[in-house]
């Protein structure tokens, strides 16, 4: 439990299954979005931003679940400053134990001019409407003027304090495109605090892209000056560049606690299993050198880092491994290997399959186990996602075979599990990964088109599994999706059915009112 000070105590808000859904391609399935809140739940999370549940039926339905299952966070659900908005995200949240609505309208001048096509005097008017309206079905609402870091101050005050005397408890001020800088945001925060009458009645909030790369830079800033909630991303998943990141805020606080006095109630050991899944659902690799998650991140080659660190640790690690919940890779597991030492593994990685996936995700660990000398926990981990990412697709893989080479044609036999009827189709194409993606439309048909293929090796060796990334656009619908398997063109067409399952299934929730929110 945290014992600081209410005034030295930051609110950690996490927007990842709201802010972060909103990368090109970094959409999550309901099933998904619950694994992901529930673990932020369990980690110490204060603040959930389920969702925008205007945007489509599926939002809606994540965030009411959600709202559900959320034990110990308040569930927040986003709205413009419309009553529609409002009256849907109330609805979302009633099985909350805690709610906020989070309200939010442009207020800088481009905004305002461009987006909006409103005058400033409509804006303020709504300011007070929307907010007056939230508050009709919780006392914890939150109030965002989007675009705040380019909102002239004059006005900016004007609608903070109108948001305040309406009945906002929290009000947040996005640097929606990036564009602050540590001291000017300070100054910011700073000049709302002195100059708004009633600014002790509610409590100050960052929301700071990462355009500049100052995102969290910004942030702390924020708290500098007497922000207590910062909101962030797991891994810092997000928009463009993306938002300040949940795991270099947090270990920022905790690691300079000598200048940075502030706490948070966020269990750090949580860090690295929450980076692992929310890169697994959402298909978004961490960068290896990426701070405190990346594959490199305490990692040491150099001769002279090697040997400070061989004589004390302390001279090159301001943070221990252990303290974000990094465990040393072993080799342990092989083909030898059984259910029990597979199941303790599991519970290691942080993971606690049903008795069907745990038996599915053992079945293809033996098969892995045959074809590499060691398995890697890293194998394990892309292994049972993508087990869990297609338990329950509609199209299942069964079954590839490939003729390639430079002497062609190029051909693929692809064999399918749809709905339950298996078909098959031979197709050929400009090498083995454009005839087995084609084999698959033919099995398949739909229009989308590829964006993305990417393939990287879990681990060293020729033996190495590969973990492909395929994203698919269907009429401004885009979905990534994952696979992998030691057979990089197996992966690939795994991959291709995951993004292909999670468009069909985009389609069906999709309600026409989406919009994007800072």
């Amino acid at each position: 439990m945290n014992t600081a000070p209410e005034n030295d105590r930051v609110v950690i808000f996490d927007t990842t299954l709201r802010d972060g859904e909103q990368s090109p391609g970094a959409s999550m399935t309901l099933e998904e979005k619950i694994q992901v809140a529930e673990l932020l739940d369990d980690m110490g999370v204060d603040i959930i931003e389920a969702g925008f549940p205007i945007a489509s039926n599926g939002d809606f339905e994540a965030v009411q679940e959600i709202s559900r299952r959320t034990k110990n966070a308040v569930v927040c659900g986003l709205a413009r400053a419309g009553a529609k908005d409002i009256d849907r995200a109330a609805e979302a949240l009633k099985p909350a134990k805690q709610s906020r609505i989070h309200s939010f309208i442009s207020t800088s001048p481009v905004h305002m001019k461009f987006k909006l096509q409103m005058e400033a005097d409509e804006v303020f008017d709504a300011v007070i409407s929307s907010v007056t309206r939230a508050r009709q079905y919780t006392d914890n609402v939150e109030w965002s003027p989007e675009d705040g870091t380019r909102t002239e101050h004059d006005f900016l005050c004007r609608c903070v304090e109108a948001a305040i005397k309406a009945g906002a408890t929290t009000i947040n001020i996005p640097d929606t495109v990036g564009y602050t800088v540590p001291d000017e945001y300070f100054e910011l925060i700073t000049m709302l605090r002195e100059r708004v009458p009633n600014s002790d009645q509610a409590v100050f909030s960052t929301h700071c892209h990462n355009d500049l790369g100052m995102a969290v830079a910004n942030s702390l800033a924020g708290v500098h000056a007497g922000a207590r909630q910062i909101e962030c991303t797991i891994n810092g998943l997000g928009e463009r560049a993306g938002n300040a990141a949940l795991e270099e805020v947090v270990m920022a606080l905790k690691t300079r606690s000598d200048i940075l006095p502030y706490q948070c109630g966020v269990d750090t050991t949580q860090i690295i299993k929450a980076s692992k899944m929310v890169s697994a659902v959402s298909a978004f690799p961490v960068q290896f050198n990426k701070a405190i998650v990346g594959k490199n991140a305490f990692a040491h080659e150099s001769g002279i880092h090697q040997d400070g660190m061989l004589k004390n640790a302390e001279t090159y690690e301001i943070m221990t491994p252990e303290s974000v919940g990094l465990k040393e890779t072993s080799l342990v597991m092989g083909k030898h290997s059984g259910r029990h030492a597979f199941k303790t593994k599991l519970g290691d990685l942080g993971y606690d399959l049903g008795d069907n996936a745990f038996q599915d995700a053992f079945r293809r660990f033996k098969d892995l186990a045959d074809k590499k000398k060691h398995v890697y926990d890293e194998d394990i981990v892309a292994l049972v996602d993508d087990e869990m990412g297609s338990a329950n697709d509609l199209i299942k893989f069964v079954s590839l075979r490939v003729v390639a080479g430079s002497e062609g044609p190029q051909e693929a036999k692809m064999v399918l599990d749809v709905a339950g009827e298996e078909k098959s189709f031979t197709a050929t194409g400009d090498g083995p990964v454009d005839a087995t993606f084609n084999a698959i439309k033919a099995i398949v048909e739909h229009n989308s088109t590829l964006q993305l293929y990417q393939v990287h090796a879990v681990t060293q060796g020729t033996d190495a599994q590969a973990d492909v990334s395929v994203r698919l656009e269907e009429n401004g619908k885009t979905v990534t999706g994952r696979g992998a398997d030691t057979d990089t063109l197996v992966a690939s067409a795994r991959a291709y059915l995951s993004a292909l399952n999670k468009l069909m299934t985009k389609r069906e929730k999709t309600a026409p009112e989406a919009l994007v929110a800072s």
